[in-house]
């Protein structure tokens, strides 16, 4: 077996964690390669990128937070191997063991002892004006914002070319089950269960307290776009990244991606035990 790792250097502690997850999977007798920013934390040469790196390696891990598994996935290329997070710190919503933990991560590896937790990926296109598009993808959310003028925003939505609503909001979040428990959780949307078959369309901060969030059919096509006056444009982001700018006439196209995101869980590390420990339900 080979484990490609990608770590996020920015993170306290990353040369560490790799260093350690290095030895550890050594010790059961598993190779090691490095995305290329990696490679250079431990002075090792020949670092690949993000999809070489996953086409040469069984399996990957992601050193970080859950942060750095949302970047990883979109420099992975959407790959069908498992991806496994190993978190710097307290345990993730999207990571499948703790820095603390990586032995035992090193010895599931070795015996099989894990199982993959399939995760609907997004896939994005914003369609400009004059018909030119640009290709995105996501594994918690698509967001189109209010730019930089502070006045709420009109944004039109609508699903499989039926009008939805005309939204008068800070933004509109369209989000998969995965990303219920980030932005859209902070903007009053449902926790939806990681295998639910679904999108949940979450405005923030609504002009009026009857537009609330909504679930639909993960099967439908949702198109967002700006519309009414602009003072300027407004804003559009995958995952928290990509931030793009869009005008009157641009539109944005979100749709499930044909494929799937494969998150490697440990056992015990289920998404119903991260609820728990993250929103301190009680349990047993």
């Amino acid at each position: 077996m080979k484990v490609g790792i990608v770590a996020n250097p920015q993170k306290p502690g990353a040369q560490r964690t790799l260093s350690r997850l290095v030895e550890e999977l050594a010790g059961v007798g598993i190779a090691s390669i490095f995305e290329e920013n990696t490679a250079k934390m431990i002075g090792h040469e020949g670092g690949l990128g993000g999809i070489e790196l996953a086409e040469q390696s069984d399996l990957v891990a992601v050193l970080g937070g859950d942060g750095t598994m949302l970047h990883a996935v979109d420099r992975l290329g959407g790959t069908s191997k498992p991806v496994a997070g190993v978190n710097i710190g307290t345990l993730g919503f999207l990571t499948s063991c703790t820095d603390g933990e990586v032995g035992e991560f090193a010895s599931a590896l070795k015996t099989g002892n894990y199982d993959t937790s399939r995760r609907t990926l997004l896939s994005v296109s914003v369609v400009r004006a004059n018909g030119e598009a640009e290709q995105f993808t996501a594994l918690n959310e698509a967001v189109l914002a209010r730019g930089q003028t502070g006045r709420v925003g009109g944004l039109r939505a609508s699903v499989n070319g039926e009008l939805l609503n005309r939204y008068r909001a800070d933004g509109l979040i369209v989000a998969t089950p995965t990303g219920s428990t980030a932005y859209s959780l902070s903007a009053g949307g449902p926790l939806i269960s990681p295998s639910a078959g679904v999108f949940v369309i979450t405005p923030v901060c609504p002009h009026t307290l009857s537009q609330r969030s909504l679930v639909v059919d993960d099967g439908v096509v949702v198109e967002l776009a700006p519309y009414g006056e602009m003072d300027g444009p407004m804003s559009f982001t995958v995952d928290g990244r990509d931030i793009v700018e869009l005008h009157q006439g641009d539109r944005v196209v979100i749709e499930k991606s044909p494929t799937d995101l494969h998150l490697l869980r440990l056992p015990g590390r289920s998404f119903y035990a991260a609820l728990r420990q993250k929103l301190n339900w009680r349990g047993g």
